[in-house]
């Protein structure tokens, strides 16, 4: 069950991250910019990020949610992940968030999906540095929103906007992870350029009720305080 709920956090990811970049148009060649040699170490960066990652369905079918071959593979991403934290480390921490103008829109996302991928302590200690980069136009609103909903639910409080996905431990359906104030969360998503809540969730097949949601949000509280 562990194994299933990493998968769809990882699916989470990938789809929450088309959802903000439309188009890939901006190639190395055509960036007037001096980062040009980060652009190609960072593009490379998301290519390994995705490439096992894409591999997890095939193999989850094939063997099952708890198998060796899942547990080996998550080895490999979790390798390939530190390798990939010190590349952005470096990158940032010696010419601070580069934005979609600089370094292009793969590179820049690179540098959110390797840190949306890292652990909670990570998490937070870039939160604050992407938050001043959404402010001066070199992140992505959609974006912080997402790791702004990470680090809440790896602090165990309720997420903002409602783009975190988990497995309920007892019935192995999924579900919205505790979110703060359901009713208003479409306004929220809005703000930051997210679709309603109702289409996005619908990519796992789920149906927003908030009535219902608002029901079992008690026992959502409950599971997330005892992890």
């Amino acid at each position: 069950m562990k194994h299933l709920a990493l998968v769809l956090l990882c699916l989470v990811f990938i789809f929450s991250c088309k959802q903000s970049y439309k188009k890939y148009s901006t190639s190395p060649l055509q960036l007037k910019t001096k980062h040009k040699t980060v652009t190609y170490l960072l593009d490379s960066v998301l290519i390994t990020d995705q490439m096992y990652r894409k591999e997890l369905d095939t193999i989850k079918n094939k063997f099952g949610n708890n198998s060796i071959e899942i547990k080996n593979h998550w080895k490999k991403i979790n390798k390939t992940d530190s390798s990939n934290l010190v590349i952005v480390e470096r990158v940032i921490n010696t010419y601070g968030w580069l934005g979609p103008k600089e370094i292009g829109e793969k590179a820049n996302l690179a540098l959110f999906l390797v840190i949306q991928h890292s652990n909670t302590f990570t998490q937070e200690k870039y939160l604050p540095i992407m938050q001043k980069a959404v402010k001066v136009g070199k992140a992505y609103p959609a974006d912080l929103a997402l790791l702004t909903d990470r680090v809440k639910l790896g602090k165990k409080e309720l997420q903002v906007y409602g783009s975190q996905i988990g497995t309920h431990p007892e019935t192995g359906k999924l579900y919205v992870l505790p979110l703060i104030d359901p009713e208003n969360v479409n306004e929220r998503r809005a703000k930051v350029g997210l679709k309603k809540i109702e289409e996005y969730i619908s990519f796992w097949g789920l149906k927003w009720d908030v009535q219902e949601y608002n029901k079992n949000l008690p026992n959502y509280i409950k599971i997330l305080k005892a992890k």
